[in-house]
């Protein structure tokens, strides 16, 4: 019995690697810390009806910013083992098999459980306040989508010290990832994580379009919203198209590992191409997905520290819609070449050029908008200015890609890493930090540290150049993607030293971040107006942070930039509490469901990853068990009495 347990052990957890070890101590003494500081300041129960049950859309957010927080270091570290293992020529720091492995959880990572929750977080914080909203279309879903991303996430990472982690790159192709070549439970994390925060995914993509047609201000037409809310808008149409492909991929092949199948193996009749066309159909509209909301951050930046309107608002709005049609039509350059005709590689690579055009009519419209404008140089619009630099230059080697003959010669080269990294780093974590410190105020009542801040923003930008830019001669020079170590004769020492040296630059820079943020906590400049910028839109009309119900009234907007054009006419939402009787204000109540639906999704996922059919048949009855009961519910909200609003108003110095 001993010895079977013994056998148990050393197959469920992972052994042999000392960062494995230090990694579980770390684990175990990080969780013991939580339930202390929780148990010994009586907070369980305070943790369970704030937060854990809340479907208040701002809270939601701020889940789900902490979230991507956590998940840029754990995909971070990952990078800087990748790189450490790079600097020197015939190194062993890393095994082959374990930078595999960390080279697939690193894309993951950072692509599905970074960037996917970081655009969710500020859909959440700033969407519903800027259309003059009480909350999201469906708030009850919306609580669901976040724990459904929750408990994906963990899933997918706890394969790191359970089973093993997926070891087949982060875009998982067969036949390698196939059960007879990839026996481990490794891939079954990725393929069960990856679709339980996809559910939530496709179901924040739908809310957030319900939200955006159905729940404006009165008076707020389309062509008056808010640039950011327009990005939110053709990010959700790409979502709800392309996230199902990925979502029939991932299941296709999870039959084929666990009930025998042969979609994607051709010995049995099936076509490893069709995993790779339903992987990219998602994959490339993916990055527009990430990168549209990047585009309304650096829209409401650039308008509100440059005091002007958005230079071109109608090409704006139709350049992002334009963008997530032609998404759609870009997917099959990423295998040019596979040997496809000439004519399937030039609609490809003409689509692909293409859709450069929209993407630089945005960059002309914010440098206009900027021009002869009063510019403040805050942090949001440094980290502005330095996406619209990066994301420019990335831009022109994705259209040098789109070149049929130029993609042969550098494809699967480190050329195609700088190119990904600089427009993934450049455009979207650069835009995202921007709405971070833009929008942080609103958030947490509280500005971050401007000097903290600019040590964070140098560091990580010089860092991201250094990193960089070197990775795009080691593909001129012929070093190629997924290689774990090479030989002294390369020639390539040089170029991946300098490249180790950025990155670690680019960690001191996220060390600033965290140092920025613990120091704002108690001394940052507290924002007494709920207007700190001096903004344009809706959500600089309300406290910082806002009450439950966001509006005690809600607006009649008359223009676009609401609040703007309401300041210049010496209008406040202050004057409605004094020319309008407050009135019973309908919300939904919290609820702890959506919590325990998606653990029992975990505990089902977890069984089938290690094909324990009892786990999976026990969490999927759980699952069915909630929704039933869901569907039986009727006393679902309730109301804020009047005085409770006037009160709340008056406490916060608005009546």
């Amino acid at each position: 019995m001993l010895d079977r347990l013994k056998e148990f052990a050393s197959n469920f957890f992972v052994t042999g690697e000392p960062m494995i070890y230090m990694s579980d101590v770390a684990i175990v003494l990080v969780s013991l810390a939580i339930i202390f500081t929780l148990t010994y300041f009586k907070k369980w129960k305070w943790l369970w009806r704030e937060w854990i049950t809340t479907v208040d859309h701002k809270r939601i957010g701020i889940m789900y910013l902490i979230s991507a927080l956590l998940m840029l270091f754990r995909g971070g570290v990952d990078a800087l083992l990748m790189r450490t293992q790079l600097a020197l020529p015939n190194q062993h720091f890393l095994d082959a098999q374990h930078y595999n492995e960390i080279f697939t959880t690193h894309g993951t990572i950072m692509i599905l459980f970074m960037a996917m929750p970081f655009i969710f977080a500020l859909f959440n914080i700033a969407v519903p306040l800027q259309l003059g909203a009480r909350d999201v279309a469906f708030p009850y879903l919306n609580a669901i989508s976040f724990w459904m991303f929750f408990f994906g996430a963990l899933l997918f990472n706890l394969s790191f010290v359970i089973g093993g982690s997926p070891d087949g790159g982060w875009m998982s192709y067969p036949p390698l990832t196939e059960l007879p070549t990839d026996p481990g439970p490794g891939e079954n994390f990725y393929l069960l994580g990856l679709q339980i925060s996809g559910i939530g995914s496709i179901a924040t993509g739908i809310n957030f379009i319900v939200t955006i047609l159905k729940m404006r201000a009165p008076g707020m037409k389309l062509m008056k919203m808010p640039l950011f809310c327009w990005s939110v808008l053709a990010s959700c149409i790409v979502i709800i198209f392309a996230f199902p492909a990925l979502t029939i991929a991932l299941l296709l092949l999870m039959i084929d590992r666990m009930a025998g199948a042969h979609f994607f193996t051709m010995t049995g009749g099936g076509n490893p191409m069709m995993y790779i066309n339903l992987f990219w159909i998602w994959g490339h509209p993916e990055v527009y997905i990430v990168i549209l909301p990047a585009f309304g951050i650096l829209s409401e930046v650039v308008a509100t520290f440059s005091r002007k309107k958005i230079f071109g608002y109608a090409s704006m709005v139709a350049s992002l819609m334009v963008i997530s049609i032609v998404s759609y039509f870009v997917w099959a350059h990423h295998y040019f070449v596979m040997g496809a005709s000439a004519g399937v590689n030039s609609f490809f690579g003409v689509a692909s050029m293409i859709i450069g055009i929209p993407t630089g009519v945005k960059i002309f419209n914010w440098i206009f908008t900027m021009f002869r404008g009063r510019v403040r140089m805050t942090l949001p619009i440094y980290w502005t200015m330095a996406m619209i630099t990066c994301f420019a230059f990335g831009g022109m080697t994705g259209i040098m890609l789109a070149a049929v003959p130029i993609d042969y010669q550098v494809h699967n080269s480190y050329f195609l890493i700088a190119h990904f990294h600089q427009t993934l780093i450049g455009g979207v974590v650069f835009g995202l930090l921007a709405g971070l410190y833009y929008w942080w105020p609103k958030m947490f009542g509280f500005k971050l540290d401007e000097r903290l801040g600019k040590w964070a923003f140098w560091f990580f930008n010089i860092g991201f150049y250094v990193c960089f830019m070197p990775q795009y001669a080691l593909g001129f020079m012929g070093m190629t993607r997924r290689v774990y170590t090479y030989p002294a004769d390369a020639g390539w020492t040089s170029m991946n030293f300098t490249s180790t040296i950025g990155a670690y630059m680019m960690g001191i820079g996220f060390i600033f971040m965290v140092a920025q943020i613990l120091y704002s906590i108690k001394y940052g400049e507290r924002d007494l107006t709920g207007d700190p910028w001096d903004g344009r839109t809706l959500e600089w009309s309300v406290p910082s942070p806002a009450p439950e119900y966001n509006f005690a009234h809600i607006p009649e907007v008359e223009e676009r930039d609401a609040w703007w054009e309401m300041k210049q006419k010496g209008q406040s939402l202050v004057q409605l509490n004094h020319q309008k009787p407050f009135e019973p204000i309908h919300m939904p109540n919290n609820s702890g469901r959506p919590f325990i639906m998606s653990l029992f999704f975990f505990i089902a996922g977890f069984g089938l990853v290690f094909n324990w059919w009892w786990m999976g048949a026990v969490g999927l009855l759980g699952v069915a068990v909630t929704l039933i009961l869901r569907s039986q519910e009727r006393n679902d909200s309730h109301y804020i009495p009047a005085e409770e609003v006037q009160r709340s108003e008056a406490a916060l110095g608005r009546f």
